[in-house]
């Protein structure tokens, strides 16, 4: 039998909050309420309100799902800070601390910071997490919870390791359908058609992801056993892991990422 989940409050319902809010329906959803001036409602067994004004006095809940835009924080988050002290607060906003959150909050507030990618949207999501101070054993395990519903999750004890979490889990799937995007444009210019040369790159990185998922091989192994000695794959990996090539581009595009999320914590 479902377990249902305790009363939620959710901020921001766009396409990473709606995908944890279908996930808890899977697992069991409770009362909830979802802030979002922007939802086009109504959204199925969860209230939606406009304003944080017009959440009842008496609504107590248990987590308070920050899924706002980061640069929408300072003007959002003070009307939550009334939940502060009873409620754990779990944010997926890129780049704000729990300090700077805490500064909006009130210093007593206990902060789960977490960072998901958007194969949420289809439970296949990797998210990583950090429980700030104050946060109870009780409180950690919900966020554990409501996290888990799209996806693998984990934690980290430092909070300084989310930033280049945010560089390759956060933005990953991005570098993913880049490479989708580079082997159809590729494929055209050698001559195969675009409806084929879509579809056999969409499928083929689909399928090698399938594939890693499901094996307990390494993704080094797993290279290795489709390039064969001398064959084509050998002379394209040749081109590609040339150190001026991936190996370098890939080092410098995490660094790029990580320094930009450090950024974004001011």
């Amino acid at each position: 039998m479902t377990e249902t989940l305790p009363p939620l409050l959710l901020i921001g319902c766009g396409k990473m909050g709606g995908a944890m809010l279908t996930g808890w329906r899977e697992r069991g959803l409770g009362e909830t309420i979802v802030v979002d001036p922007f939802a086009n409602g109504p959204i199925p067994r969860a209230t939606l309100l406009r304003d944080p004004a017009e959440i009842p006095r008496d609504f107590a809940p248990a987590a308070v799902i920050l899924a706002t835009k980061p640069q929408e924080a300072p003007a959002t988050l003070p009307a939550y800070a009334r939940f502060a002290g009873g409620a754990v607060f779990v944010s997926i906003m890129a780049g704000k601390t729990v300090g700077f959150m805490q500064g909006l909050l009130g210093a007593g507030a206990a902060v789960v910071r977490a960072m998901p990618n958007t194969p949420a949207a289809v439970r296949q999501g990797f998210t990583v997490a950090f429980a700030g101070p104050g946060v109870t054993a009780a409180q950690r395990s919900l966020a554990d919870t409501l996290l888990a519903a799209t996806g693998e999750v984990d934690w980290v004890e430092q909070e300084g390791l989310l930033d280049p979490v945010t560089a390759v889990s956060g933005g990953g799937p991005a570098y993913v359908f880049l490479l989708a995007e580079l082997l159809e444009a590729a494929a055209v210019e050698q001559g195969i058609p675009p409806d084929l040369a879509r579809r056999m790159s969409r499928a083929t990185v689909a399928g090698s992801g399938a594939l890693l998922a499901a094996s307990a091989e390494d993704a080094a192994q797993l290279r290795k056993n489709v390039t064969s000695p001398k064959g084509t794959t050998e002379r394209a990996l040749a081109v590609l892991m040339a150190e001026s090539a991936w190996p370098q581009a890939i080092s410098q595009a995490i660094a790029a990422a990580t320094a930009r999320s450090r950024e974004l914590a001011g």
